[in-house]
């Protein structure tokens, strides 16, 4: 059986994939601080590697969180995760094992200025610059993969994501992801009796959202069909449809038996104002993945939030 490790395994992500590998009857070794590992450190994950010699690694290792504080630590975001993309690779090229490495690409590392988010067109630009640390080192990522496969015959599949939602994200919305945000915003003032919420920016961004789950089932169908073809260059996980902020809101504020009065704050930025991915080379790589319907994982991600209350 293959051995797989999935860095960051402990974090929002990993803890996804996870769920969803083991679903698939996969076993796994998660390793992350939460181990007692710094992936910063090449060193150490060097030893690890050696020791187990994985045939797949996941990274789901990074350091973000909402656009205000992707700005707020701007210098933290580009280095921590730039340490982690070298201490990865580093380590796997001085172990001499041949692990396929697995990246989740953020769509930040998009143009910032495209109409569409079409595969062969992912860097034909500037990223945004309210994505900027992010969005750089994500780019960095696919360059690593690339330089490390022509020296060292490392192979990367790397799979470009949308915003992702769900369960185990952090109760802090100024570093959870944008859907996760609002929903514990939503949780939060259901459980205090308030009556306003105020939302981050206009609401008027347009964002493609996979439920993390998903991301993991798609993990799960590469690491059991090892022979996929389309693999070797970047892919959208895409269902090519979109929703502004104001419409989400609207499907969260559904959910809760009385209405909240909703206060957009028009003084924290938007982003780009659209960001919805071409999906037809998924269709061709993943014929018949049905993603969980939008519905069902905010009535999920409601659940978990609602289960660790109080944050």
């Amino acid at each position: 059986m293959d051995k797989i490790i999935i860095l960051g395994g402990s974090g929002f992500v990993g803890k996804n994939v996870c769920e969803a590998l083991k679903d698939s009857g996969l076993d796994y070794q998660v390793v992350s601080r939460a181990t007692g590992i710094d992936l910063r450190d090449s060193a150490p994950l060097q030893a690890l590697l050696a020791e187990i010699k994985p045939d797949y690694i996941v990274n789901c290792a990074a350091h973000v969180g909402s656009l205000n504080y992707v700005t707020e630590k701007a210098a933290d975001i580009i280095s921590d995760n730039t340490r982690m993309i070298l201490a990865m690779y580093d380590a796997l090229s001085k172990s001499a094992v041949r692990a396929v490495v697995i990246n989740p690409i953020a769509n930040c590392a998009y143009p910032g200025k495209a109409d569409s988010y079409v595969e062969d067109q992912w860097q034909d630009g500037a990223a945004h610059r309210s994505v900027l640390p992010y969005g750089a080192a994500k780019r960095l990522l696919w360059a690593m993969g690339e330089c490390y496969a022509m020296q060292h015959g490392i192979q990367s599949i790397n799979l470009l994501v949308p915003n992702m939602y769900g369960p185990y994200d952090s109760t802090d919305p100024n570093k959870a992801h944008a859907l996760n945000a609002l929903v514990s915003k939503f949780v939060k003032a259901r459980r205090m009796d308030q009556k306003t919420i105020e939302i981050w920016g206009t609401g008027i961004a347009i964002r493609e959202w996979l439920y993390a789950k998903d991301f993991g089932r798609i993990v799960a169908h590469i690491l059991t069909h090892p022979r996929m073809v389309g693999l070797t260059e970047p892919v959208n996980i895409a269902q090519n449809f979109g929703l502004s902020v104001r419409e989400l809101v609207d499907i969260i504020n559904s959910n809760f038996a009385s209405s909240f009065d909703i206060k957009y704050d028009p003084s924290k930025p938007d982003g780009a104002l659209k960001k919805v991915m071409d999906d037809r080379k998924f269709l061709k790589v993943f014929p018949g993945f049905v993603f969980t319907p939008q519905s069902e994982g905010i009535r999920n991600t409601i659940s978990y939030y609602e289960s660790v209350y109080p944050y």
